[in-house]
């Protein structure tokens, strides 16, 4: 193993600590903060009980952390169909990205059953009609659970913005008022390992939602609660493909990276790229 898996690979119980990005991890700071070492999947499992809540699939069955299954014989083994089946989400130990996807269970459940419901009712059509293709709706899917991120704004001008790729005039011209009326939540388990080391580059895939100036005024537990609710009706009934999702240079929200105290990091065109036909 390399330097750099080792790094990885490292424990960091801190980690919160080192970037807004974590902001949603922020309620569990503290059981994060007393783990001497890597987690395991009973630690994972009675963080639930530790918040009092117990998390379903959509199929009603209770949610756990097990190790992964060596071997992918039958149907209940496959990933995604284990969880919807068996409730059991497969997990590998002292592995960052699997520690932060059990983390976003807990975060937002309601949004990841959903997720994994459309992944397997997609696998099963797929099955029967013997293509072995993922199609539109799963790499959809996979997306927005590595790289997703979530846009709540109440104010129309930023979106319009953040939709025409205007990142300069967004994060820097209005950057007081971005502030006030627009937050940024990471959805992806994947964009969050990303988080540990961030790089310029960094790119969420968002879902953009309206809202009200109170419920900007609400606090971050009840934000991502609302948002879990939010997002999975969205992923219901309206999802369908890559288009539904919007690219953002996340490094660029105020804050959110030290080099965006400069006017001059928004002069990046290989980061902030301006919209083409072909987006």
């Amino acid at each position: 193993m390399n330097a750099l898996q080792d790094k990885q690979t490292d424990w960091d119980a801190t980690f919160i600590q080192s970037s807004p990005m974590f902001a949603p991890f922020k309620q569990f700071e503290s059981w994060i903060g007393n783990l001497q070492c890597w987690p395991n999947q009973n630690d994972l499992n009675q963080l639930g009980a530790r918040c009092n809540k117990i998390l379903y699939t959509r199929s009603g069955k209770k949610i756990s952390f097990t190790p992964m299954v060596k071997g992918k014989t039958h149907p209940e083994q496959k990933y995604e169909a284990s969880i919807y089946l068996t409730g059991q989400v497969q997990t590998r130990g002292k592995n960052w990205h699997d520690f932060f996807n059990a983390l976003v269970w807990h975060v937002f459940p309601l949004a990841k059953s959903v997720l994994n419901e459309l992944h397997y009712h997609e696998q099963v059509a797929a099955s029967v009609h013997n293509n072995p293709a993922r199609g539109i709706l799963r790499d959809a899917a996979t997306l927005f659970d590595e790289s997703g991120i979530i846009v709540m704004c109440s104010n129309p001008e930023l979106v319009s913005l953040l939709r025409n790729f205007q990142w300069k005039q967004l994060f820097w011209d209005q950057r007081e008022l971005v502030l006030s009326s627009m937050r940024l939540f990471v959805f992806g388990h994947g964009l969050y390992e990303k988080a540990l080391h961030p790089y310029t580059g960094m790119t969420g895939k968002a879902l953009i939602f309206d809202t009200r100036e109170a419920f900007l005024e609400t606090s971050i537990t009840e934000q991502l609660s609302q948002i879990d609710r939010i997002v999975a009706d969205f992923l219901s009934q309206e999802f369908s493909t890559g288009a539904c999702l919007s690219p953002v240079p996340i490094l660029g929200y105020p804050g959110w990276w030290k080099q965006s105290e400069r006017e001059e990091y928004y002069d990046n065109k290989q980061y902030f790229r301006e919209r083409t036909s072909k987006i």
